[in-house]
């Protein structure tokens, strides 16, 4: 038997006010043509341009009443409250408005940076823990610290450089010094803020770790250059970002130990060549416009056979690494694991793809996850081989 329509769009009102209960609903008007256009539209507006799962879902008058939002993140609700998400996204777009272009500046908003410069820290860490013992809690905090921190100072050294580059390419169009949101001058002020704080968690290490983890700035302050002057800029941000591997280990040693860092360093500036090169891959086409260089237009083509090259240098530094540390039977499993996930990652890539590139980079994360499981799975296992040896 059919329905009223009327009645229909009762049950459909009653429905949602059990169900999203609250004064938000409380005083919800009829369900007139005019005022749910003027809620989709009102609601529309207040989303952020990128997420256009909402502007599909808004496609008729009542269809906010039938499919509420599924994602919290930049929303606010149609009384006007902000939804709120735990995701890096969601914490950037409930902030303040007013603090925003500086959460942004630092990609607060986009993480996957700051795992990338800190899981060369782990790995350090991890390795110079004592046999059968985890890696130092402590250590793995203040790097953590370190690693957003200092991410976020190298972001806003590289916005500052390239302010004029990324109004021209619609990707970095949005960033807040290329769109006027924020001055060089309010930029300035940020990053003396953001390496003072730094400066502060450098300071907590013994005194051979402040010098080393000082020396590094240079790298930082110059990567944003290296891409007006040579096609290599990848390899300069692998020296930068892979100094953790050099720093971990001092931090909780006093000094490095040459023969285990040095192969986990190189290791980590041949992860960043792989791992940045496919990056590189989304943007060569504005990039050639703007004329800027990248290791994705040195390589073009040729693209794999560098990659698995680069490859095989960095599961050879790891093994380097695993031998001088004494490392054991679950480190050398995972690094099999490690280069069956490089190899997929590798050959399935299409680099004239950027959903595929984008996909490829992020999964490193997992990829460094694993390898840093795997070093900590190592380093347990020695107390078990130091037992059988004695008991032998």
């Amino acid at each position: 038997m059919m329905l009223p329509a009327r009645f229909t769009s009762q049950v459909i009102l009653s429905t949602w006010r059990r169900l999203h209960h609250g004064t938000c609903y409380s005083n919800l008007p009829s369900l007139s043509s005019k005022y749910l256009n003027k809620q989709r539209k009102s609601m529309v507006s207040t989303h952020h341009p990128e997420n256009s799962v909402f502007k599909r879902v808004f496609h008729s008058p009542r269809a906010w009443l039938l499919h509420p939002p599924t994602r919290l993140e930049a929303t606010t609700t149609p009384c006007g409250k902000r939804l709120f998400s735990l995701s890096a996204a969601g914490i950037v777009n409930s902030a303040p408005a007013p603090v925003q272009p500086y959460l942004r500046l630092m990609r607060l908003d986009k993480p996957i940076g700051t795992w990338l410069l800190y899981l060369p820290c782990t790995w350090s860490i991890g390795l110079a823990a004592d046999p059968g013992c985890l890696p130092h809690l402590g250590m793995l905090t203040l790097f953590g610290t370190g690693a957003l921190l200092m991410r976020g100072a190298g972001c806003t050294i590289n916005d500052m450089w390239d302010k004029d580059f990324d109004k021209k390419v619609a990707r970095t169009a949005t960033r807040p010094i290329a769109a006027g949101e924020i001055s060089q001058m309010q930029a300035l002020v940020f990053l003396g803020g953001q390496l003072s704080l730094a400066l502060g968690v450098l300071l907590c290490l013994n005194y051979y770790s402040i010098a080393l983890g000082a020396a590094s700035l240079s790298l930082v302050v110059t990567y944003p250059l290296m891409k007006r002057i040579t096609y290599w800029p990848q390899l300069v941000l692998g020296l930068t970002f892979n100094w953790g591997a050099l720093l971990g280990w001092s931090a909780v040693m006093g000094s490095c130990e040459w023969s285990v860092c040095l192969p986990l360093y190189f290791s980590g500036v041949m992860w960043t060549l792989i791992y940045d090169t496919i990056y590189a891959h989304q943007d060569k086409d504005d990039d050639i416009r703007v004329g800027v260089k990248s290791t994705a237009l040195r390589f073009q083509e040729q693209t794999k056979p560098w990659l698995s090259g680069f490859m095989v240098a960095m599961m050879s530094g790891l093994i380097v690494a695993g031998v001088n540390a004494e490392q054991t039977l679950p480190y050398y499993a995972t690094l099999s694991t490690v280069a069956i996930h490089l190899t997929h990652q590798i050959y399935t890539l299409d680099i004239n793809k950027p959903e595929d590139c984008w996909k490829k980079f992020v999964s490193n994360r997992n990829l460094g996850l694993l390898l840093f499981l795997g070093i900590v799975c190592g380093n347990l296992w020695k107390e078990r081989r130091d037992t059988l040896l004695q008991n032998d």
